[in-house]
């Protein structure tokens, strides 16, 4: 079949068509660094929005109609509340209610605020629900949160470690996955969104889906670099193979984990539904950077690692006297092919002539002498 009409994916497959993903790792490093940097910045100078379920308040809910502006004008009349300094976050629920998240408010303030909340929304004080959130509450989850991922952690490392015979690649997968957590968090500390029970759902489950694409390049590896001493390709070379070779499967998988998490965002956006934004942007950053991290992260910082063990040292060695041998080879056979081919001294044959005598120490005399002499 004419290779003009093979797909991409079986070019790629094939080796017939590849990028070079590894020799280009400088190049994703100082990207990532960039990004790194810009992450912990923003989690410095700017830090997260916590909700009330991890620093505490109070949360009001109120019957109205909800539009497309409600939100924002419940938003601007709270800033003019008698109580100050109020922190307050507004949400919808669905379109006949609104919440109203506050600091920790003190009884006085808590039924201030319960009026002219049911002043605003028209409804009767009574209708004005509240809940009280403390803050130890909060920090259960957060403790929670960290010995989850603590955990998971672990059990990765474990897990990679046993199922790939090699800890290079647990090392490398983890890097990853921390490189996913940092930009996640880092962008959430950028765009301003608020920190909830939902956006650490949300951050808990890219890690699991960066995990899984990171694993499916590296099973990949591990089947070309099997017999590899018996090959002329470097650990580097068969790695970036196995990277062209599920591209096109990776960029697939994150165009429809994308699609629709990017429609629970923008949803979120327009209803103006707390949970459900937090949650939507978690997943939707998460599964972009899961997939960056396991082409132009994990692999190279594998490849790095690999290629200093001794083995892949000695293979790179022999590999070049390979090379060595067969250019001296190839000049060899050049040099023969040009003598062949008449740049070489040329033999004429004499011309035919009569048939000479072989000469004898008889005299001329005597050979006249012999039968069949003239």
């Amino acid at each position: 079949m004419n290779n003009a009409k093979l797909g991409l994916a079986h070019r790629l497959y094939t080796g017939q068509v590849s990028y070079d993903f590894v020799k280009n790792r400088k190049l994703w490093y100082t990207v990532s660094a960039i990004v790194l940097s810009i992450s912990i910045l923003a989690l410095i100078i700017r830090g997260l929005t916590l909700g009330i379920e991890f620093k505490g308040g109070t949360d009001f809910q109120a019957p109205m109609q909800v539009t497309s502006g409600t939100v924002e004008e419940v938003r601007q009349a709270v800033d003019g509340f008698e109580v100050p300094d109020l922190e307050a976050q507004v949400f919808s629920i669905g379109d006949d209610a609104v919440r109203i998240q506050t600091r920790v408010l003190n009884p006085d303030e808590t039924s201030s605020v319960r009026a002219a909340i049911a002043d605003l929304t028209g409804a009767d004080p009574a209708d004005v629900t509240y809940n009280a959130i403390g803050a130890s509450w909060g920090k259960q989850v957060s403790q929670q949160a960290g010995i989850a991922l603590f955990v998971f952690t672990i059990l990765v490392m474990l897990l990679i470690w046993v199922w790939f015979r090699d800890w290079k690649m647990s090392v490398a997968a983890i890097l990853a996955l921390a490189h996913d957590l940092i930009v996640t968090i880092g962008i959430y500390a950028l765009v301003g969104f608020t920190v909830t029970p939902a956006t650490v759902i949300g951050v808990l489950t890219i890690l699991g889906y960066s995990l899984y694409d990171t694993v499916v390049v590296f099973d990949k590896i591990k089947e070309n670099v099997l017999g590899l001493e018996d090959t002329n390709k470097t650990y580097s070379e068969a790695a970036n193979l196995g990277i062209n070779q599920v591209l096109v499967r990776s960029i697939n998988t994150t165009i429809i984990g994308v699609l629709p998490t990017g429609a629970l965002l923008v949803a979120g956006s327009i209803l103006n539904g707390g949970p459900l934004q937090d949650l939507g942007l978690a997943l939707f950053i998460g599964m972009i950077v899961g997939a960056y991290s396991s082409i132009f992260i994990a692999t190279p910082i594998l490849t790095t690692l690999k290629e200093r063990e001794p083995e892949q040292i000695q293979h790179r060695a022999t590999l070049v006297r390979r090379s060595e041998r067969a250019a001296v080879k190839a000049n060899r056979r050049s040099d023969t092919d040009l003598l062949e081919g008449g740049d070489g001294v040329a033999v004429t044959a004499a011309p035919a002539g009569p048939r000479m005598q072989p000469r004898t120490g008889a005299s001329r005399a005597e050979r006249k002498k012999r039968p069949g002499t003239r």
